[in-house]
């Protein structure tokens, strides 16, 4: 018994031995040095990855209410990569903060969350894993204690969050009381298509929809986003998002998959305002962080446009379109990041001319640009590519005809992001900044990771395979 909790729970114990190491460290944080603090910290984060690839088992726990394949282990090592992109692109901002430990341990006590929500066979699990990784979250984004626009962000967010998972809350006790369980293997078999249980599976898809910013439940996206630090930012846009995305995908695909001819018209609305919304706002924005969270909702369309293809192929896209969102996103938030925390300057306006002094910072930021906005030949014009396939899987080729537009549309605000930098011209421009080497570290991983992941075909092969349950 023992050595099965030892095998399956690995990953989460490694990241609560993670978390009690920085709780002793701050004990006598006096005595450490802030640069040796931030070392420590990522190569734990880089152990932990290391560690999400040795020894990993099947199978499940506590009367299946934590389950683990290999799937889910590709989910949570994703995630612990794009946690340890985000610490080595973070090394500026955390560098200048007296709450360092603070930080990581917040961080890792949402991963931690969000890893028993991946694993959660039942909708109680679920619940749980859910509330561990959102407050946390809420602390984080009130990291700059100084700012006011800060606090903004985190009170915006904690009221939203609670209102989701409210309406998540409301929906799991609809659905224990017309099924009579909490299993997500016994509620697939024990939904009938009731109007009491389609009002359920609306709540609840209500409530995803809030955690992924998807149209009309994204009003909290831009604010929460601007305020905020810019790495809680990237973490709250590709973290957070590919977690619940990570839990959506077999909650329609197996638990809810008898009113599958209902979820489907109802994505296929959503995707469409997501799409179309997130990109026409993402248009008016001149403040890049506000741009790339309306950029972050438009994605969301396009991987609701894969789900809705229902099948294994929507499955491994949605999975591997999220692996390439890691790298992109994470590569635009990280030039951004950095730039901000040492001139606080995050407008288009102010990038005007960046490659005449930093040429490395404009190509990583260039390439990430494209990459989202599915340009060939980077990642993103695959991961794309595939999600529609997935989609048009259901032959609704009208859906596959607007995603295709809008990705047309998205190549305006993107490209005007890439004109400024290499085009034009600024009295004022951003001044040369030497970049140390864990954030040009995280940075340049990104820019690789958009490039090899598009050509190296085996990768989609494997997350295909790791698939075939759905």
């Amino acid at each position: 018994m023992w050595n099965d909790i030892l095998a399956l729970l690995k990953q989460e114990l490694i990241v609560c031995f993670i978390i009690l190491i920085l709780l002793i460290i701050k004990v006598g944080a006096a005595e450490w040095k802030i640069d040796r603090i931030l070392m420590l910290a990522n190569v734990l984060l880089l152990a932990n990855f290391v560690a999400g690839f040795v020894s990993n088992f099947e199978g499940s726990l506590f009367n299946e209410m934590f389950t683990t394949n290999r799937l889910i282990n590709l989910e949570k090592n994703m995630l612990n990569l794009a946690t340890l992109i985000i610490s080595l692109q973070s090394y500026n901002w955390l560098k200048s903060h007296k709450h360092i430990i603070e930080f990581y341990v917040l961080v890792l006590s949402t991963l931690l969350g969000m890893f028993f929500m991946i694993s959660g066979g039942n909708l109680l699990i679920f619940y749980l894993g859910l509330e561990l990784s959102t407050i946390p979250l809420a602390a984080i984004a009130n990291f700059d204690l100084a700012k006011r626009q800060s606090s903004e962000a985190a009170f915006k967010f904690i009221i939203s969050s609670a209102f989701s998972s409210g309406l998540l809350l409301f929906g799991i006790s609809l659905v224990y009381g017309t099924t009579g369980s909490l299993d997500f293997d016994v509620i697939g078999h024990m939904l009938t298509g009731t109007s009491l249980q389609l009002f359920a599976f609306i709540l609840l898809l209500s409530g995803f929809a809030f955690k992924i910013s998807v149209v009309p439940f994204h009003l909290w996206t831009a604010d929460v986003y601007e305020g905020s630090p810019v790495a809680v930012t990237s973490y709250l846009s590709v973290v957070s998002k590919a977690a619940i995305f990570f839990v959506l995908v077999p909650v329609l695909y197996i638990v809810f998959k008898p009113l599958a001819g209902h979820w489907y018209n109802m994505l296929f609305i959503l995707s469409i305002l997501t799409m179309v919304i997130g990109n026409l706002f993402a248009i008016r924005q001149n403040n890049l962080k506000r741009l790339l969270a309306f950029s972050s909702i438009s994605q969301v369309g396009f991987i609701l446009v894969g789900i809705s293809g229902s099948s294994q192929a929507g499955s491994a896209s949605v999975v591997y379109f999220l692996l390439i969102y890691v790298f992109s996103n994470l590569g635009a938030f990280g030039v951004v990041s950095f730039i901000s925390a040492l001139t606080g300057r995050e407008t288009i306006e102010d990038y005007k001319g960046l490659y005449a002094t930093n040429p490395m910072l404009s190509w990583v930021l260039t390439i990430a640009l494209f990459s989202l906005a599915g340009i060939p030949p980077t990642a993103g014009f695959f991961g794309k590519f595939f999600l529609l396939m997935a989609g048009a899987g259901r032959g609704n080729y009208a859906l596959i005809v607007i995603a295709a537009l809008n990705m047309i549309i998205a190549l305006y605000y993107y490209l005007g992001v890439v004109k400024a930098i290499f085009m034009e011209a600024n009295e004022s421009p951003i001044e040369h900044l030497k970049v140390p080497a864990l954030p040009k570290m995280g940075m340049l991983l990104c820019a690789i990771g958009i490039i090899v992941t598009g050509f190296v075909g085996w990768i989609y092969d494997y997350i295909s395979a790791l698939s075939l349950g759905f």
